[in-house]
């Protein structure tokens, strides 16, 4: 049954700015100008492991010359440039050897976002020719082989080499054969080069720039590779450009392309743009909760995004007719489900809850669904073909057993529930069935009834960002910032229950 609430809304839902211009719903955004940023303006401090040297070092000319920014680069062991991170507390872009020392700065809170780049897998490098003959990791510990090691306490070499063989119990006897350890991965392969040693274990991709080490797999080594990230230092002071060089080195056709040149496993990148424009299908009810993080977004990245707020079910026409965003947070499973062949990978971020609004103290005595039926009341819902709130409030009519009854009192129907609101506050209409977001801040002249029992009057939004969408990993940043703690207290204060949790929680 249905219980009234005798709360103000404007006690629950904090955040004012509930009525919106109708114009704006259903159209892309006014052009805007352009965020981007102008790297020449400033240098940007890049501390990088001493692994990625060289391609950094290509990538960086490039760079300089494509788009005329300057890149200062510190190179060394990955563990000693994280702690020059931290007790500098400056800097611009983090880039170590394995994405482990990325989770640590993000524990220390050095860390604000992060962007995939490439991968690097363990290997045993050898003279030219293999003339120790060394086949297995036993041969390593042999008395004629001169092996020598990463510390694995300054550099993600030895670090992930020693974790992959701990588990194997291979590790002590690994470290007690050695004749040296190194800082950097980098100083193991020069002293195989030069003939210092006959063996050592190395990523793959620092071998190309060696033309006289090669090198052979072992599969006690099978799990040890690292996966390569770049991170933005929250003390920078200047992220737009820290961002606008980490996308160009993660593009697929700009530094990707140079890291798999260089030996690298890479994976999807997004296609390079100076100033990239991404484009964002929402329900009108998600506004309010997301409009402000997009903004920051925006500014923050140097980006552009276009968004189009409306009806779920004219956003789902849309593209259906051939418009493809680069991703689409949808009021309801059900509409997200109705393009499944565009956004194979919806995620559930947050609940909004169906309620009947009327005028503040509720003059009409309304307390169910079905004082909705009552001669003479005039109800305004959402448009059924238009939006997830009118599929949704007609699914909840059919249950509650009360459509036949209500329709007749139907006087409105419409894409969007500030609509309605705008109608109510009017006066043209007594009542309305609408999501408790949209009378976000309106507790001066509304009330809200709950409806309970009825669980289909639950809305539960999904978020996917569209399999063919040039800039997926900027629309995942742009996800990370909806679902940072700011935006989840901005989605309560509107009357949502966040839902979204990390993976493996």
């Amino acid at each position: 049954m249905v219980r009234a609430i005798g709360w103000m809304l404007a006690s629950v839902l904090v955040l004012g700015g509930l009525i919106y211009s109708m114009s704006d719903s259903g159209r892309e955004n006014a052009p805007r100008q352009s965020t981007g940023v102008t790297p020449s303006s400033a240098a940007i401090q890049l501390f990088c492991a001493a692994s990625n040297r060289a391609v950094m070092e290509a990538v960086k000319e490039r760079y300089e010359e494509e788009c005329g920014g300057r890149i200062e680069i510190q190179y060394g062991p990955s563990q000693t440039l994280l702690s020059s991170i931290e007790v500098a507390q400056k800097g611009d872009l983090f880039l170590p050897a394995d994405d482990s020392y990325l989770e640590i700065a993000e524990d220390k809170g050095l860390i604000a976002e992060t962007i995939p780049v490439a991968k690097m897998r363990a290997v045993v490098a050898v003279a030219k020719g293999n003339p120790k003959s060394i086949q297995s990791i036993n041969d390593l510990r042999r008395s004629d082989v001169r092996l020598v090691l990463a510390n694995p306490d300054t550099a993600a070499i030895g670090k992930v080499t020693k974790r992959v063989l701990q588990d194997q119990q291979q590790w002590d006897a690994l470290e007690s054969a050695a004749v040296t350890m190194r800082a950097t991965v980098n100083e193991v392969a020069s002293d195989i080069a030069i003939g210092a040693a006959d063996a050592g274990i190395v990523y793959d991709a620092v071998l190309r720039t060696f033309e006289d080490v090669d090198f052979i797999t072992l599969d006690e080594l099978s799990e040890a590779s690292s996966d390569i990230a770049i991170g933005v230092i929250k003390q920078s002071n200047k992220p737009a450009l820290g961002l606008h060089f980490a996308r160009y080195l993660t593009a697929s056709d700009r530094g990707l392309g140079q890291y798999k040149e260089f030996g690298f496993s890479v994976g999807v990148g997004d296609k390079w743009a100076d100033t990239p424009e991404l484009s964002i299908f929402a329900g009108s009810m998600l506004r309010p909760a997301i409009e402000e993080t997009i903004k920051e977004f925006e500014t923050r990245e140097g980006v552009v995004v276009n968004r189009v707020y409306n009806g779920c079910g004219i956003l789902v026409a849309q593209m259906k007719a051939g418009q493809e965003p680069d991703a689409y947070f949808a009021c309801d499973l059900e509409f997200m489900n109705q393009v499944h062949d565009l956004f194979p990978e919806p995620v559930t971020v947050s609940n909004n809850e169906l309620v009947i609004l009327v005028q503040k103290g509720n003059p009409k005595g309304i307390q169910s669904l079905k004082d909705l039926a009552r001669e003479g009341l005039r109800v305004g819902i959402g448009h059924e073909k238009q939006c997830a709130m009118g599929w949704i409030t007609q699914n909840t009519f059919r249950e509650g057993g009360v459509q036949e009854e209500i329709m007749p009192n139907v006087t409105v129907q419409t894409p969007t529930g500030d609509m309605l609101v705008n109608q109510l506050q009017a006066g043209s209409l007594d009542a309305a069935v609408a999501y408790l977001s949209n009378a976000a801040g309106a507790g001066d002249f509304l009330q809200a009834i709950r409806i309970e029992g009825i669980e289909c009057s639950i809305a539960t939004q999904p978020w996917a960002v569209a399999k063919d969408s040039p800039f997926p990993n900027l629309a995942g940043r742009l996800f990370q910032q909806i679902c940072s703690a700011k935006s989840q207290d901005a989605f309560i204060s509107e009357g949502f229950s966040w839902r979204w949790e990390p993976t493996g929680q």
